[in-house]
């Protein structure tokens, strides 16, 4: 086994959200560390497009849907089926949902739809996972959450509600694991360069933009330097933490 702890050679990663963004960064990053990457995603175009850049079999590539609890677990049940071991999950998917919305305006439907995806879809990709990295006596979880999970944005409320949920969720996960060689972790990115930003409303983007001390939104290669860490052997003595990727606009 190679000594070098940042390395995948060896290890399955399965990386849901990998179409675009933080995802596919993260993907090619992995794959470029020796790992073996299942991508995953409802964007079957995004997908093949990854699939053929990195030179992908077909059973690498895998379609399900974040808000359908049976979906997740026909996902884990395939991916386990194909392979020895999962090794690492890493969950960067989600959706906005509803942008510059004042709170006696929230239309349930669209919050709700919001929370389904982006909290709930974590938490059964979690409980999917789980049981197989137990018996393996090892694992790597990071989920995508956001700084508005941390702060909070004047008219995302649903999103940070989903976000701060997830944060909230990792950390005791992060404790009833902790003695199984598993760690689970966060991150919470600011404004990413990502197609996910491009449905925000401009009001909301300027907003978010002008709390960066940096001055710049972060780049999805950036993330993904931090995921891969965070779903490495490296990440050995870290869990239940939300890391920060937000060009400073929070220390803590």
């Amino acid at each position: 086994m190679t000594s070098n702890l940042n390395s995948f050679d060896g290890q399955t990663v399965l990386i849901v959200g990998a179409a675009s963004g933080i995802g596919r960064a993260t993907a090619t990053l992995i794959q470029s560390r020796g790992g073996k990457v299942i991508i995953v995603d409802v964007d079957i175009s995004g997908l093949n497009s990854l699939a053929k850049e990195l030179l992908l079999d077909q059973k690498q590539v895998k379609s399900t849907d974040l808000g359908n609890q049976e979906s997740i677990k026909t996902l884990i049940a395939s991916v386990i089926a194909e392979n020895a071991q999962i090794h690492a999950v890493i969950n960067s998917a989600g959706v906005v949902g509803p942008t510059n919305t004042k709170a006696e305006d929230i239309e349930w439907a669209a919050f709700e739809r919001t929370v389904t995806i982006n909290l709930f879809g974590a938490i059964w990709l979690t409980q999917a996972i789980l049981p197989h990295m137990k018996a393996n006596k090892y694992g790597r979880i990071a989920h995508v959450a956001s700084i508005a999970g941390k702060e909070g944005n004047p008219g995302m409320h649903a999103y940070n509600t989903s976000k701060a949920g997830m944060i909230g969720f990792i950390k005791g996960i992060g404790k009833e694991v902790a003695s199984e060689g598993i760690v689970i972790n966060a991150l919470a990115p600011a404004v990413i360069r990502t197609p996910m930003n491009a449905d925000t409303s401009d009001a909301t983007l300027k907003y978010m933009l002008e709390r960066i001390p940096m001055g710049r939104v972060g780049e999805p290669e950036e993330a993904a330097e931090m995921l891969a860490f965070m779903a490495s052997r490296a990440c050995s003595f870290t869990t239940g933490f939300t890391f920060d990727a937000s060009g400073g606009r929070a220390t803590y």
